[in-house]
C-alpha cells in the first residue's frame, strides 16, 4: 500500500527534499541546504537578506504541520531526519547578514549551527512545546541569536 499524497508531501517538506536522510549531520545538511538556496536566490533572483524573514514566515505553517505530521507518523517526538526546522532558522540568521558576503553567510552559519547544538534558554525550553511547533520553535529562537550576534558584530565591523 502506498502513503497519501498528504503524507508524502509532509516527508517531502520536513526531510527538506531529503536533505534529513543525509547518514552524517542530517540537521547541518539541511542548514547548509538553506545556504545554498539562499545564495542563488541572492545571486540570480536579487534576493536581500530581509527577504530571507519573509521566506521563514512563508515556511513557518508548512513547516509546522510537516514536522509534526512526519514525527506522528513515525512515533517520535522530534525525529532527527526532520530538518525543515533548521532551514526556518538557518534563514532567519541569513536575513541579518549584511553586508552579503562569504565571510556573513559563514558566519550565519557558523553561529546558527552553534546555537542549534548548544541551545542556550530559551532554545531548550521551547523544544517542549507540543508537535511540530516545538520541533520548529527552538530552531526559530536559535536563529533568532544567531541574527542578534550578526547584527552586533556588524556594529563593530567583525565580518
Amino acid at each position: 500500500m502506498t502513503s497519501p499524497p498528504r503524507s508524502r508531501l509532509a516527508f517531502a517538506i520536513a526531510t527538506w527534499f531529503g536533505c534529513g536522510r543525509s547518514p552524517w549531520a542530517p540537521g547541518t545538511a539541511g542548514s547548509a541546504a538553506a545556504v545554498a538556496i539562499a545564495l542563488v536566490l541572492h545571486r540570480y533572483a536579487g534576493f536581500a537578506p530581509w527577504h530571507f524573514l519573509l521566506l521563514a514566515a512563508a515556511l513557518a505553517g508548512p513547516a509546522v504541520w510537516a514536522a509534526g505530521a512526519a514525527a506522528k507518523a513515525a512515533g517520535i517526538e522530534d525525529p532527527g531526519f526532520v530538518v525543515v526546522d533548521e532551514v526556518l532558522g538557518q534563514w532567519i540568521a541569513l536575513a541579518a547578514a549584511q553586508p552579503w558576503n562569504w565571510k556573513s553567510c559563514l558566519a550565519a552559519f557558523a553561529l546558527f549551527r552553534l546555537f542549534d547544538i548548544w541551545k542556550p534558554p530559551p532554545v531548550r525550553q521551547l523544544e517542549s512545546l507540543p508537535g511540530g511547533f516545538g520541533i520548529n520553535a527552538d530552531d526559530a529562537m536559535a536563529g533568532v541569536y544567531a541574527a542578534l550576534v550578526l547584527l552586533v558584530a556588524r556594529c563593530f565591523n567583525l565580518y
